[in-house]
């Protein structure tokens, strides 16, 4: 198959890396070698650990690692993780804090497909576990679903967040991250359209492209810089015979890896070296910062092919869902039709993925919702990374969209008389 020998060939040159640094620490390491001590042999030593940790973490799913927090009665409580809606390529997660009654404030925190897996938001789950009841959207690694599962592309994802929004029922406040917004506040204008009952209650969309061109960047740059066919024939490939998806079309996680990488090389190379020096001093541990950071980094998924190519073509080429011209299942959706959505948008002042400007245009498609109900943040000294993740967003992004939640809520007394609780068991539904 076409390009499947590219995808093994990078698959083999990552196992290779990962073998001649677990063989150079090992034999580094050799007890023989002390009764002469060198520093060269420290060094290999280290050298090897941190290369044999770096390819091998680029094929891992990270863990969520929230094993608990603590609640307002001072008492520590357990997180299970429970799969609410099995779909083939994305699940819809429940994190449960045991021993607490049902929060009032239920979240659905809409993670990117856009090279590493959800857990890349672990530090935002954690922050509003607290004070939330937690959903999150849990995307497959693309090499591990069968052809058989057929295609996924912007139009697939869409329909995936309706029918999580549906699940879950209109008392909901949804949260999309960077890449999904413009697919997120399309999905709500379907079910403001469609099924007016189950749309969500707010929504706030942090750093993402709604419209690229709005303020230019090295992202949008690219993506009209290369013809489609371009991209297809350099980034596209067929998942190798290791994996579940053998023969499935793909956007390679490693290849994304070299691209992010590439973007700051210099910064990287110094880090890794740095990282070398900690540990052949003895001064790096597990989960130091530099491990900390590279395990989440290095952990990369492949994408489908077609949501990548549709992504680039629809989003930022095309510009579908900056001109209200974003058609799904053959249904043009009207952006316009919001009307009882509140919607925020919050941006970063230094951020170079998705730049100030990008996100705030979401409020000038919303011409069906009254201003009151619309609302924008910039945090002037925040990257891409911070307005969701980071400090800005710690101390300053997320008590203003907990404020924003709650004044687009409903009393919780008068929800408690009308509304039933959804049940947290587990339901699988079968992919169409």
């Amino acid at each position: 198959m076409r390009y499947m020998a590219t995808y093994d060939l990078m698959e083999t040159i990552r196992n290779t890396n990962q073998w001649l640094g677990a063989t150079a620490y090992s034999m580094a390491s050799y007890p023989i070698f002390a009764l002469t001590p060198n520093p060269a042999f420290q060094w290999l030593a280290a050298w090897g650990e941190v290369t044999e940790r770096t390819f091998q973490r680029m094929v891992a799913k990270p863990d969520w690692g929230i094993e608990s927090i603590t609640g307002e009665d001072g008492r520590d409580h357990l997180i299970s993780i429970e799969t609410v809606v099995e779909k083939p390529f994305g699940d819809l997660i429940h994190f449960n804090v045991q021993g607490r009654d049902e929060m009032d404030r239920r979240v659905l925190l809409v993670a990117p497909m856009s090279g590493h897996y959800a857990t890349l938001l672990r530090s935002t789950v954690k922050s509003l576990l607290p004070d939330c009841e937690v959903y999150v959207t849990d995307w497959h690694n693309a090499r591990d679903i069968p052809v058989s599962e057929g295609k996924f592309d912007v139009e697939d994802y869409t329909l995936y967040l309706v029918e999580f929004m549906r699940h879950l029922g209109n008392d909901l406040h949804v949260i999309a991250v960077c890449q999904p917004a413009p697919l997120t506040l399309a999905a709500t204008a379907y079910l403001a359209e469609q099924d007016p009952e189950a749309q969500p209650r707010s929504l706030t969309l942090i750093g993402g492209p709604i419209d690229p061109d709005a303020t230019p960047t090295e992202v949008t740059d690219f993506g009209h810089s290369v013809t489609m066919g371009q991209l297809e024939g350099t980034m596209i490939q067929r998942v190798g015979f290791k994996y579940p998806g053998v023969g499935r079309k793909v956007y390679p996680g490693l290849l994304q890896l070299a691209s992010f990488m590439s973007m700051n090389a210099e910064r990287h190379s110094q880090a890794f070296l740095n990282q070398i020096s900690r540990v052949a001093q003895g001064e790096a541990s597990d989960r130091d910062p530099h491990n900390k950071f590279y395990d989440e980094y290095l952990a990369v998924m492949d994408m489908p092919a077609e949501f990548y190519l549709s992504t680039v073509e629809r989003i930022f080429k095309a510009g579908e869902i900056a001109k209200n011209a974003f058609v799904v299942d053959g249904h043009k959706v009207d952006i316009g039709a919001i009307s009882k959505v509140a919607v925020k948008t919050v941006e970063g002042g230094k951020d170079d993925i998705s730049a100030p400007g990008q996100c705030v245009a979401a409020l000038d498609l919303l011409t069906g919702l009254p201003d009151s109900m619309k609302a924008s943040h910039l945090e002037p000294e925040a990257g891409h990374y911070g307005i969701f993740a980071g400090r800005s967003w710690r101390n300053n992004i997320r008590p203003l969209v907990l404020d924003f939640i709650d004044a687009n809520s409903e009393d919780p007394a008068e929800r408690s008389r009308t509304k039933p609780r959804k049940s947290k068991k587990k339901a699988k539904i079968a992919a169409e």
